[in-house]
């Protein structure tokens, strides 16, 4: 009998692949970090003796999800400007702010905060993309957080770099130190078309392609982005991409709300993928994303949150209900998005999109164990007929009860293991004193 680190059992599991695939009454081999076995719990209690087992009875484990789009330190100022549209969000409130707060202290508090959340609910990878990636990378190891973090480049100086040649700099330096650290990817992230220069993405695609990156950015999330473009370019922001050699199956579009058909035919030839973010564009009253056809094209669509300040919750299950209902509403058809396509998003279409796809998104002998266990033993979640269904339409990040990221458990009994509740408790209440008397009522200039 071997040997290892981690045995779970559970009367379900949905490895995400192959599709369609729910296994019953099978357990999970975990060895230094690693599933190294997914069999019938009988015989992998036969093979196996482990250090810790997990014996979790009416419960579905599936791989940890992944959020595809999101900005994890702003979950501090999380309401601090409600109910406004996205430009005078931004102008008005948001990047105010930032440029008077985030420094390194508030992403690394902001980022710790969370994860914490992102775990609870479920997630165990995030693509991120804001100030400081530095202090971002430190409260990941501390979480044990997976993350793609973006290397942010926006043409106008910040309190974190003067230029986009400083903002690379600083990025690539991060991505250099911490190559070897196997929970940590990284992304250009050109913050959008309307805040970086043609000089500047010349720039980007030419480190892109010799340092072989993703390219995180945002693009098409609202009307008025389109019309501006026009105006300033004689083009819309993606034809502008397209000329100087953007698209590609290494681009990362967040939110592509407002696409023509002709638009989205090309977005699915160049093989670009796309982070569909329902809640936050609908709460900024961005529009609905055509995901729909989208998906019938072939384009390849993961989930994502956004930050908390535009959604205000870092809940990808939530965004797996709403996203699967939106496109049954918006396109006339029932079947469309059905339960196992909006897993994959959430999952292994996400980790294909951030390059991982070989190392997470799907529980298959020789990948990370990167795994959530869904209590389905509750009111709400009774009867179950069909626990694939069950993740979609039922369950919420209030029935994840385990998590496990690269073999630790970083949440046990829907608790946090690397950190208590009285220190996430401090460190939110430290920057709500700090942000308050900025609350919706313009800012103050003095400190």
């Amino acid at each position: 009998m071997k040997h290892i680190d981690t045995l779970i059992f559970a009367d379900w599991i949905i490895p995400v692949e192959p599709k369609h695939t729910v296994l019953q009454h099978h357990g999970i081999a975990i060895d230094q970090g690693k599933i190294i076995a997914i069999e019938p719990a009988e015989q992998l209690s036969q093979q196996f003796s482990a250090r810790h087992s997990h014996t979790l009875g009416q419960h579905v484990l599936i791989p940890g999800l992944i959020n595809l789009h999101t900005h994890a330190a702003m979950s501090l100022m999380r309401g601090l400007a409600d109910d406004i549209p996205l430009m005078d969000w931004l102008k008005g409130h948001i990047w105010p702010a930032e440029q008077k707060w985030v420094h390194d202290d508030f992403v690394a508090d902001g980022t710790l905060l969370a994860c914490a959340e992102m775990q609870r609910a479920g997630v165990t990878c995030f693509a991120d993309m804001y100030f400081f990636p530095e202090a971002a990378a430190e409260a990941c190891s501390t979480a044990g957080m997976r993350a793609a973090l973006g290397m942010v480049v926006i043409d106008f100086p910040t309190r974190y770099a003067n230029d986009p040649d400083d903002y690379l700099h600083h990025g690539l330096a991060l991505r250099d130190a911490q190559k070897d650290n196997p929970l940590l990817s990284f992304c250009l992230a050109p913050h959008a078309p309307y805040t970086v220069s043609d000089a500047t993405f010349g720039k980007i695609a030419t480190y892109a392609a010799q340092l072989d990156l993703p390219i995180h950015i945002h693009v098409h999330e609202t009307a008025q982005e389109i019309a501006d473009s026009i105006a300033q370019h004689g083009l819309r922001p993606l034809q502008r991409l397209q000329n100087l050699g953007l698209l590609s199956p290494g681009l990362l579009m967040a939110h592509a709300v407002h696409l023509s058909d002709e638009e989205i035919a090309v977005l699915a030839r160049e093989g670009v993928n796309i982070a569909h973010c329902p809640t936050s564009n609908l709460k900024l009253a961005s529009g609905i994303a055509p995901v729909y056809a989208m998906q019938q094209a072939g384009i390849n669509i993961g989930l994502g949150t956004d930050g908390a300040a535009s959604n205000n919750r870092l809940d990808l299950l939530a965004e797996m209900r709403l996203a699967a209902l939106l496109a049954k509403g918006s396109s006339g058809f029932a079947e469309a998005l059905p339960a196992h396509e909006v897993l994959s998003m959430a999952t292994i279409n996400a980790a294909k999109a951030l390059g991982l796809a070989e190392r997470t998104g799907s529980l298959v002998p020789g990948k990370a164990a990167d795994i959530v266990a869904i209590n389905l033993d509750t009111p709400e979640t009774r009867p179950c007929f069909d626990p694939l269904s069950h993740l979609i339409y039922a369950a919420g990040r209030e029935h994840v009860s385990q998590v496990w990221i690269n073999g630790r458990q970083v949440i046990h009994d829907r608790q946090p293991t690397w950190i208590s509740q009285t220190e996430l408790h401090t460190l939110a209440a430290r920057w709500q004193v700090r942000l308050a008397p900025h609350h919706l009522g313009g800012l103050r200039t003095e400190d």
